[in-house]
Order: structure tokens, then C-alpha cells, then sequence
């Protein structure tokens, strides 16, 4: 059994939400939303639980959620909300990850974090470190819905896409994406 956490932010559990519906094999309006798996490959979703979803926007849940001491400052709250600015995302994405799946003991650990700029997402398994953002700039201190849900949107999809391409052991399509980072473990 292959087991998935997320603690995400900008993306709030949906990414852990879609990664449960194809696992439990769930169709039609409780189903899958935002990919169909079969465009990634063959892989056999019964082999994997989704074992949480968390959705941690406040600096003090990184703290007292997923145990992160000393995490990066922030360079803005709003109502607790941290707020950094892409370099920071994905540094933040990076320690959320961790934090996860030191927590959950699972093999494939995801981190989503935005601010300013395109956000952090991070998927770490037992072999690779893969980080990424999102292909839409938004800054969460401008409070435009339209242009945060569709950062937000473009997260999920890629957060997405790119672990069914690990799951479906397709890490040489993730090289040769623009925008990626992989650190072989």
C-alpha cells in the first residue's frame, strides 16, 4: 500500500481530496475533478490511501500541526496567515512536506504554500524531492478571488499531474518539464 499525506495551503485539502476520490475508485460528481489518471499511465489506484489531508494556512498550525519549529518568518499575517514571497513558498512547500511525512510515516508527502507570486508545491518520496510552482502569479495581500482561485486551480492540477507521474514511475517526463527542481535523495 502506498500511502499519501498533504499539508497544503493555497490549495485547502484538495489535492489530498482528488488523490482519496482515485483511490477509493469514487466517480461521478464524488469523483475526480480536476485530471483524468488515465492521461498519466496505468497505475492501479487500489494500492494507495490517502492517510491525511491537511489544510494549514496559519503560520502557528506549521508549528503546532505538523511540529515545525522555527519555521521561516513570514514576511506578512494576515488574520495568521502566512504570507511569503515565492522563493519563500517554496522553501515553506519544502518544510510542510517534510513535516508531513515525518508526521504520517507515508511514502509520498506533499507541501502547497502561496503568497506572492506563483506559490511552493513540493512532493517528496522515499528516492526524490520535487519542487515546483504554479504557472499563475497572484498575491494574496491584493485579495483578487478570480486570480487567487485560479492560482489556486493551476496548483491542484500540477500538485496532481506530477504525482501520478511519480506514482506511474514516469520521473524522466518530471525532468523534462519546465519550472522543476528534482533532488535524487
Amino acid at each position: 500500500m502506498i500511502k499519501i499525506a498533504t499539508a497544503e495551503c493555497f490549495t485547502q485539502g484538495k489535492i489530498g481530496r482528488e488523490l482519496h476520490a482515485l483511490a477509493q475508485s469514487y466517480d461521478g460528481k464524488f469523483g475526480c475533478e480536476y485530471i483524468n489518471p488515465k492521461d498519466y499511465g496505468n497505475f492501479d489506484f487500489s494500492d494507495v490511501s490517502v492517510t491525511c489531508s491537511l489544510f494549514i494556512p496559519t503560520i502557528e498550525a506549521v508549528e503546532k500541526i505538523l511540529n515545525v519549529k522555527n519555521p521561516p518568518k513570514p514576511d506578512k499575517l494576515i488574520k495568521g496567515i502566512k504570507v511569503y514571497d515565492e522563493k519563500g513558498d517554496k522553501a515553506v512547500s519544502k518544510i510542510m512536506a517534510q513535516a508531513v511525512k515525518n508526521l504520517s510515516d507515508c511514502d509520498i508527502a506533499i507541501g502547497t504554500t502561496a503568497g506572492v507570486g506563483r506559490g511552493g508545491i513540493t512532493i517528496i518520496t522515499e528516492e526524490y524531492e520535487i519542487t515546483t510552482t504554479t504557472d499563475v502569479y497572484a498575491d494574496l495581500c491584493q485579495n483578487n478571488s478570480e486570480i487567487l482561485f485560479q492560482r489556486s486551480e493551476n496548483g491542484i492540477k500540477k500538485a496532481l499531474e506530477l504525482t501520478l507521474l511519480v506514482l506511474n514511475n514516469q520521473i524522466d517526463k518530471i525532468e523534462s518539464l519546465e519550472n522543476i527542481e528534482i533532488k535524487k535523495k
